[in-house]
């Protein structure tokens, strides 16, 4: 099996959990505008909705920068197989990057 055959259906998988995600939002959204929400609940509701995205995406690219840097050691380190090694290295550096996730957002917490 080749990267293609396992990659395009795990694609087309999370593109439909993605289309699923956002259609229910909006119907969610609309129904809270038909409801006659008034401003300041759908203002909260919405800044709510803003924030935790932006904490996702920060805590998504944490990590990812963690890990990108987990997969330069190895390569600097000149490690070809997989081995228990190389799988500390990432799975440490995927614990750092949530832990410096975790500190960014307390301190973000506690200035807000």
């Amino acid at each position: 099996m080749n990267a293609v055959e396992v990659l395009v259906p795990i694609t087309l998988f999370i593109a439909i959990a993605m289309v699923i995600k956002w259609i229910v939002e909006a119907r969610f959204r609309h129904k809270m505008i038909q409801a006659g929400v008034t401003g300041d609940l759908q203002r909260q509701w919405f800044e709510e909705e803003l924030n935790q995205r932006r904490q996702s995406a920060l805590r998504w690219g944490t990590v990812l920068v963690l890990l990108s840097l987990g997969f330069g050691i190895i390569q600097w380190a000149g490690w070809d197989e997989v081995n228990p090694g190389v799988i500390a290295i990432l799975a440490a550096c995927t614990g750092v990057g949530n832990l410096i996730y975790y500190a960014i957002s307390q301190r973000q917490g506690r200035s807000a």
